[in-house]
């Protein structure tokens, strides 16, 4: 079995690092990736795809990049479920990033590390 994604989008807002009680970090971002084909009404959607990046590829990522950044994603699709308030079972599916290039920044290339793996 495999269970490997690639995909390369827009950051769609700035990237925050959040702190967990057992000193790991994590930031929640989301990449806005657009279709390759129009639809009915002859226009290009876009798909806002949430990342979840830890510890160093999470710091680093928030360190170096803004939002509209073009950043290069690998890792694994996971699928969460929960239930909301009236008792539904909700599912939200995300990447687990394994590895973050940054592919446009507004920072000079020398200036950063352009390759974070976990």
């Amino acid at each position: 079995m495999l269970n490997q994604t690639v995909i390369v989008g827009r950051l769609a807002r700035n990237p925050e690092v959040t702190k967990l009680e057992d000193g790991k970090r994590v930031s929640n971002i989301t990449l806005a990736v657009p279709r390759s084909y129009k639809n009915e009404k002859g226009e290009y959607e876009t798909d806002f795809i949430t990342c979840e990046l830890w510890n160093g590829v999470a710091i680093n990522t928030a360190e170096y990049c803004k939002q509209g950044d073009i950043l290069g994603v690998k890792g694994r699709i996971k699928t969460d479920s929960y239930e909301n308030e009236s008792g539904e079972k909700v599912y939200k599916t995300s990447i687990v990033a394994e590895k973050v290039t940054f592919l446009s920044s507004k920072y000079k290339e020398s200036e950063t590390d352009n390759d974070m793996e976990v």
